[in-house]
């Protein structure tokens, strides 16, 4: 086995070791911020990383060749950072609100040159021009910054020694402040549009550990739209892009570090 990685295992196993020592010990172990979740109101803040992709349904004519996807999501990983305000319920329930700003970037590729063959149009579809997609036109890079607000009920058990875990369920309401919705370019000019204002809902689980200062909460959660976020391109626009999507919805894994 390489020497640093030997290093770096012994020095991790060691790091765990005492710390569970000293959160878990029995002996003369002292309970920490006994009084801490005894409050009415809380409040903190958390960090996070993302894991980001796109569920998409596509269109059965534009999207679909046979059996061949034309457009496929590339996932990506971001990062983002919130504040904590918890409402205490009573002994095992809290409600907790997390306002936070998520930067998200997420690649979206459209394989659709052969929808060519609908450029005559039909009773239910207009004809259009066909144009030959360079690589500008199939790939496009979708820049977002999320301003998120979920609101969770979190159902946590009893507190064993200096550790506690729980669940969390809730709603988000999210604001989408690179959209481009209003814009009268679309993906003609290169412009891919979707929707301001969105709504999701998530899931959480984790396990809160008491420190003398602080309690710091290690989680993931689970974030999942509920709105179709496609914005159709002009009527103008031919379907090789917004056409070729049904439904377009973000989900989201993130890993959370909150400090109280």
């Amino acid at each position: 086995m390489n020497k640093f990685l030997l290093k770096a295992l012994v020095l991790t196993s060691v790091n765990v070791a005492v710390f569970a020592n000293a959160q878990f010990r029995t002996r003369n172990r002292m309970d920490k911020l006994e009084d801490f979740d005894e409050q009415k109101f809380s409040w903190g803040f958390y960090l996070n990383g993302n894991k980001l992709d796109y569920r998409i349904v596509l269109h059965p004519r534009y999207g679909m060749n046979e059996n061949q996807n034309l457009v496929t999501s590339k996932e990506s990983y971001s990062f983002g950072a919130g504040l904590i305000a918890k409402w205490r319920l009573n002994d095992y329930l809290d409600l907790r609100m997390e306002p936070g700003l998520q930067f998200a970037q997420r690649q979206l590729t459209f394989n659709t040159q052969s929808n060519d063959i609908y450029a005559g149009g039909s009773l239910t579809n207009p004809p259009f021009t066909p144009i030959p997609l360079q690589e500008k036109d199939r790939v496009r890079e979708i820049k977002s910054t999320l301003i998120d607000i979920p609101v969770l009920v979190e159902l946590h058990g009893q507190r064993w020694y200096n550790s506690r875990p729980y669940i969390a369920a809730g709603v988000n309401y999210i604001v989408n402040l690179q959209s481009n919705s209003g814009s009268t370019d679309d993906n003609m000019q290169g412009i891919f549009r979707s929707t301001t204002h969105n709504f999701a809902w998530s899931a959480e689980m984790g396990i809160q550990f008491y420190f003398n200062k602080f309690k710091l909460t290690p989680a993931i959660r689970g974030t999942f739209f509920m709105n179709n976020e496609k914005v159709a391109d002009n009527a103008t626009t031919p379907p090789y892009w917004a056409s070729a999507i049904s439904t377009l919805q973000t989900r989201a894994v993130m890993f959370v570090l909150k400090f109280e």
